[in-house]
């Protein structure tokens, strides 16, 4: 016994929140009793293939964008108990049910691009958001520490510095306190 194999079984669908998408599905059956196959319906393929049809259309319709997207599997597994169950008499096994392609409409993919777009620039700009408080707590820290040993500000210049000057490119302009120069201004 073969399995026949129907591709396209069918083409466009309206899923329950109103969504149009072409569906690209195969079954895959075999003829386990041809005295039934003959004597119980007119055309087996033919049966199976519009029986096959109008599942995979009942089944999407209850089925929002995101579930046929998300549950190809589930789907092809109930629609294959479904299908079986209903070729039983014909003496038709349903042996396998498959999902292939959900085509979305292009409007819907550009609008679904955007979306995706906006919300990775709201999650970029929330990490960023965050890097700066944390960097303003440490700079805060940093601040109180320098506070308490005036000392550590001057060591800290000096680093600062010595990694410009590691640069080897740069012109350095060494700021010094105004009181640190009147030492060597004349007195008036």
């Amino acid at each position: 016994m073969k399995a026949a194999v129907f591709p396209d079984v069918l083409r466009k669908i309206l899923t329950k929140d109103s969504v149009t998408v072409s569906v690209d599905g195969v079954v895959y059956f075999r003829i386990h009793c041809p005295i039934s196959a003959v004597a119980n319906v007119s055309n087996a393929h033919s049966s199976t293939r519009l029986l096959a049809q109008t599942t995979l259309r009942n089944a999407l319709g209850t089925k929002n964008l995101s579930e046929l997207l998300s549950d190809r599997e589930g789907i092809s597994l109930s629609m294959q108990e479904s299908l079986d169950e209903a070729t039983d008499p014909w003496g038709i096994k349903v042996e396998r049910v498959e999902i292939k392609d959900v085509k979305l409409p292009q409007q819907l993919q550009r609008a679904m691009a955007a979306e995706a777009e906006a919300s990775r620039e709201a999650r970029a700009k929330i990490i960023a958001a965050e890097g700066e408080m944390k960097a303003s707590r440490a700079l805060k820290e940093a601040s109180l520490v320098i506070a308490e040993a005036p000392s550590a500000l001057q060591l800290r210049y000096l680093q600062t510095l010595n990694a410009i000057a590691a640069e080897k490119n740069s012109t350095i302009i060494f700021p010094l306190p105004i009181d640190m120069l009147q030492s060597f201004m004349p007195s008036k």
